[in-house]
């Protein structure tokens, strides 16, 4: 893996993120922070150019509480250009990320295009999928892992590293070093349907929702018991806006298929995603959100039946 030791530790390289969801532009804004210059792949036109808009958001905001002169914010949106394809990307970057949706057969794809741009590390944003079945057809499969940040990317210090059956140790240890480079602190996992966080994230999340349904008590109140008795910083059903509703719901049938009925997804749950209720990124789940801010109580009538 010395082209990681070469082009990939010390100097401003090629970042490739495909996805400009909520994870792919966090990733893309914390490796143009670090020092990136970072290429943000999205087919969707109008999705890129919503993310452009929420990293100049971001962008600004940390101008305007003091963590980013006006200098260096646009120097670091300099580092940042958005793509609609890999095609005309030029080979052999640092490393390539990819944040698309939670569904195999979509991840797959992307990872062999990204493949053949040749770079020294391949990661994949899953945060529940097998790397060893994403690593199906890829021709290098020693380059490639899992790297599952956390939302938000700019506020989470975590990294889950998950290295596959293939996974060389050249690139374990070459996530670990872009980890530190990016300002995570990465734990290292095995290569298990839910890693770590997300098993037990999804579990609790869905007990929870499940709660609702069954009228234990309100969404505020099961969040407030969680982040007061166990000192979460946020309650499982915050969170689950935080994540989006079809994220949770992705990863919980993913789990469902492993582990069996225990990971099932709660009616509700599908009830709200089939509504196109998602959280935050919608601006009703659990809560009303306002500028991506929780604003209230949202009203489940007719949902949590």
């Amino acid at each position: 893996m010395t082209e990681w030791s070469e082009r990939g530790a010390g100097t401003s390289d090629r970042c490739v993120v495909v996805g400009a969801g909520t994870m792919g532009l966090g990733i893309a804004y914390v490796a143009a922070g670090a020092g990136h210059t970072v290429e943000l792949v999205e087919v969707d036109r109008d999705r890129g150019a919503a993310a452009v808009a929420r990293l100049g958001e971001l962008w600004d905001r940390a101008v305007g509480r003091g963590r980013l002169t006006a200098d260096e914010a646009a120097a670091t949106r300099a580092r940042l250009t958005v793509h609609a394809g890999l095609a005309a990307l030029a080979p052999e970057p640092a490393v390539v990320v990819e944040a698309v949706p939670e569904r195999p057969e979509l991840k797959r794809a992307v990872l062999r295009d990204a493949e053949a741009l040749r770079p020294a590390l391949l990661g994949s944003n899953t945060s529940s999928i097998s790397i060893g079945e994403l690593a199906e057809g890829l021709a290098r499969p020693e380059r490639f892992l899992g790297l599952h940040f956390f939302n938000p990317v700019w506020a989470m210090p975590l990294l889950e590293i998950v290295v596959g059956p293939a996974t060389a140790p050249e690139t374990t240890a070459a996530a670990v070093t872009l980890a530190g480079r990016l300002g995570k602190d990465p734990v290292v996992v095995r290569d298990l349907p839910g890693f770590a966080t997300s098993r037990l994230g999804v579990a609790l999340g869905l007990e929870a929702i499940r709660m609702v349904a069954d009228g234990v008590a309100d969404p505020a109140d099961i969040d407030k018991a969680m982040v007061l008795g166990y000192r979460h910083p946020v309650g499982p059903l915050e969170l689950t806006d935080l994540v989006g509703l079809d994220v949770r719901l992705d990863i919980a049938r993913t789990l469902r298929a492993a582990y069996g009925d225990r990971f099932a997804p709660p009616p509700l749950l599908e009830a709200m995603v089939a509504a196109g209720r998602l959280g935050r990124k919608s601006g009703q789940g659990f809560y009303h959100w306002v500028d991506g801010k929780r604003a209230g109580a949202a009203d489940l009538t007719g949902l949590a039946s």
